[in-house]
């Protein structure tokens, strides 16, 4: 199909607006939509008691797409205390670590906030964007709004099963048509309040033919695809990709999903999941919908956070 215009992307910004519609003090957004009724409905789901990640492992090592690594080292070991006089003089030594991590970006599995982006000088519900600072960190929007985290029920578009390929390609998005594809083939209707996830087969393709530099581009939803989580009352999206079509396709809005989802929309994004073992649960099953749980860190004036989704069926 044929992608939207610049200007009608730009259009979306009034069109898809959410601003007010949980009230003007409102921060947390879509997921307003995960009533109690609905995480009842997700938990229905649930057959068989069986669970399953949908993070990548951090790690520690540079690589052409993760130029600035988490960071890891040991407080205190366990070396030097196995055998010899320390063992008597601190026999109940322990060891601890530090982490430390960029975790936007293109490695770590994460949600971001709806501190995380601006447009025109304001993120989600016209909240300024001065009020995200250096010094103070986001003082509006924190993730800290979603410290209940998201449990709901989670649908899955397995992308590269629906077209019979095994990856979507660098700078291809994502269209309406392939959800709504998933949708006649895999038996499931994208709901209102669920997490939608998006199987682009990148992360696969990251495995089998190796990192590449953050300038070959990445796969994700095209901008297109905007009208249908605002239509379907998307709480949650997110796939196994950055969640932004590049090289960008429009110069106005290089982000169009981050930029509109997040400061229009109020959408929350889960950035850099790992969708593999969950395509194989789900095809395995025949069964595209599951119970999601989604528990950001509770951290203070932050623009997201690493989370470890898990799916159960």
């Amino acid at each position: 199909m044929p992608i939207p215009t610049e200007e009608e992307v730009l259009g979306y910004f009034k069109s898809l607006s959410n601003w007010g519609r949980w009230g003007d003090d409102d921060q947390l957004g879509t997921p307003n939509l995960i009533t109690p009724e609905k995480t009842k409905r997700g938990i229905a789901t649930v057959q068989e008691g069986v669970t399953v990640s949908l993070s990548r492992t951090v790690l520690w090592e540079a690589a052409l797409d993760v130029p600035n690594p988490p960071v890891h080292y040991m407080v205190e070991s366990g070396e030097g205390w196995a055998s010899g006089d320390k063992v008597s003089a601190r026999p109940n030594a322990a060891a601890t670590d530090y982490i430390g991590m960029v975790f936007h970006g293109f490695a770590v599995t994460h949600v971001d906030s709806l501190a995380h982006f601006f447009w025109e000088g304001k993120t989600y519900n016209g909240n300024p964007a001065h009020l995200v600072s250096t010094s103070l960190g986001a003082t509006v929007c924190s993730v800290e709004a979603a410290k209940n985290g998201f449990i709901t029920r989670g649908v899955l578009v397995d992308v590269p099963m629906i077209r019979g390929i095994d990856w979507v390609e660098r700078g291809e998005g994502v269209s309406p048509e392939d959800i709504l594809a998933a949708e006649d083939r895999c038996g499931f209707k994208v709901e209102e309040g669920d997490v939608l996830l998006i199987r682009t087969g990148q992360l696969r393709r990251r495995s089998v033919e190796g990192p590449v530099d953050r300038s070959a581009g990445s796969t994700a939803c095209q901008a297109a695809c905007l009208p249908l989580f605002h239509q379907r009352g998307v709480a949650v999206m997110g796939s196994d990709t950055g969640n932004d079509v590049s090289p960008a396709q429009y110069p106005k809005v290089p982000q169009p999903i981050h930029q509109v989802g997040i400061t229009a929309m109020g959408l929350w994004i889960l950035d850099n999941a790992n969708l593999e073992e969950l395509s194989e649960a789900c095809q395995q099953r025949n069964r595209w919908e599951f119970l999601v749980s989604i528990g950001p860190l509770r951290l203070h004036n932050t623009t997201g956070s690493p989370v470890n989704p898990i799916a159960v069926f």
